[in-house]
């Protein structure tokens, strides 16, 4: 027997500044895990400068551990993606997929500083999901 979860019907667009840093979170619903790589294409170009376009993706239900995947893109290991996923699955909604793109400021935030702000990134969209 599968739990039961909740689906966000809407997308999400929400940007937050951390140190001169813009991070834009994108959400939106996604079925698929090739729909969650063609969302991750699209956000690529259309923010071809950005420094870093990290995501998180849950296909499925949250406590999946078969249909889900994260990607830092260049970020210290561990700093994006991973605390992208665990914001995901902290909510209860499945099928979704975030991305995080971020325009560096010029001031290095550190991994502590990178996991929150990232992590906080994907937080702040949720306030604007409807469930």
């Amino acid at each position: 027997m599968s739990t039961s979860y909740l689906v966000a019907d809407n997308d999400v667009i929400e940007e937050i500044i951390v140190n001169r840093s813009r991070f834009i979170c994108y959400l939106t619903p996604c079925t698929s895990i090739d729909a969650c790589k063609v969302f991750v294409k699209d956000i690529q170009q259309l923010h071809p400068q950005a420094s870093h376009h990290c995501y998180a993706y849950l296909s499925e239900r949250p406590d999946s551990s078969q249909y889900y995947g994260f990607s830092d893109d260049g970020e210290p290991s561990g700093t994006a993606g991973r605390p992208m996923l665990s914001v995901l699955q902290g909510h209860g909604v499945g099928e979704v997929c975030a991305v995080v793109v971020r325009y560096f400021g010029g001031t290095k935030l550190g991994t502590g500083g990178l996991q929150r702000a990232y992590g906080g990134s994907v937080r702040e969209a949720f306030n604007f999901v409807n469930q």
